[in-house]
């Protein structure tokens, strides 16, 4: 089994910090400790979800989080930047297609010999990096 981490960008890490940082610190000048508290939870528990974020192939499986995908299904690989919400850090990404019609967005540290180990599974995949 070999585990990737998810990529972190900074801009991401800053822009959390400040959103979620400003109301902590307003509590506090304002003595609202409730609101403080709420929002630095809410900041513990994003970080630790965002440690959380790897990809595993396992045998001929692709496991993230909970979801497997056979990697034999995997048809195309290809770079893109979209924002929707997916098991990724960075706007740093690859889309793996797979199945017919389904798409997941990944964004993995080591994205070449991500990629590599996948195609020693499936060589048929098509990448357009």
């Amino acid at each position: 089994m070999k585990i990737y981490k998810s990529k972190i960008d900074w801009w991401l890490i800053i822009l959390i910090l400040i959103l979620f940082g400003y109301p902590i610190v307003d509590g506090i000048l304002s003595k609202e400790y409730v609101l403080s508290l709420v929002f630095g939870l809410i900041l513990i528990i994003f970080f630790f979800l965002s440690k959380t974020i790897q990809y595993k192939i396992d045998g001929e499986n692709l496991v993230i989080w909970k979801t497997k995908i056979d990697i034999k299904t995997i048809r195309k690989i290809y770079r893109t930047n979209n924002p929707l919400s997916s098991p990724a850090m960075s706007l740093d990404r690859i889309a793996i297609v797979y199945n017919k019609f389904d798409e997941v967005l990944l964004s993995p540290e080591e994205r070449d010999e991500f990629i590599n180990e996948l195609l020693k599974i499936n060589p048929n995949i098509e990448i357009k990096l």
